[in-house]
């Protein structure tokens, strides 16, 4: 029971340990590990996002949450809105802040907003988003 517990304690602490992941943005924004070479919104949103959000951008139900469908979505009309929670997260979305640079966050938004339904007539770009980080 005690290997169990100091196993379980081990584990935790180096998932949450900022070196442990192997993808990352360092504090000058720049993004490190496999995620470094994705510049593209559809290739982030397939990378990082598909996973819960789905290959239609549909949503699901996952963790004991409802993820929600970013299909149709009208709370995607103000860019600053999905920027805000990519960064941040909220519920059971997981802040991607330290994952994603400035570039990389407004690339998979203006994606997600032009893309599943959405018709966005603007874009974000990396400044907005670096004052909204």
């Amino acid at each position: 029971m005690r290997k169990s517990a100091a196993l379980l304690g081990l584990v935790c602490a180096l998932s949450a340990a900022p070196s442990a992941r192997a993808d990352s943005a360092t504090s000058a924004g720049a993004a490190t590990g496999a995620l470094a070479t994705l510049r593209d919104g559809g290739q982030i949103y397939a990378h990082v996002c598909q996973g819960c959000h789905m290959r239609d951008g549909r949503g699901g139900l996952g963790a004991g949450a409802a993820i929600p469908a970013l299909a149709g979505n009208g709370k995607l009309e103000d860019a600053s809105y999905p920027a805000y929670i990519v960064l941040h997260g909220e519920g059971g979305m997981p802040d991607l802040d330290t994952m994603l640079t400035d570039k990389q966050v407004a690339a998979v938004v203006n994606y997600v907003r032009t893309h599943f339904g959405n018709h966005a007539p603007d874009q974000i770009d990396a400044a907005t988003v670096h004052d909204i980080r």
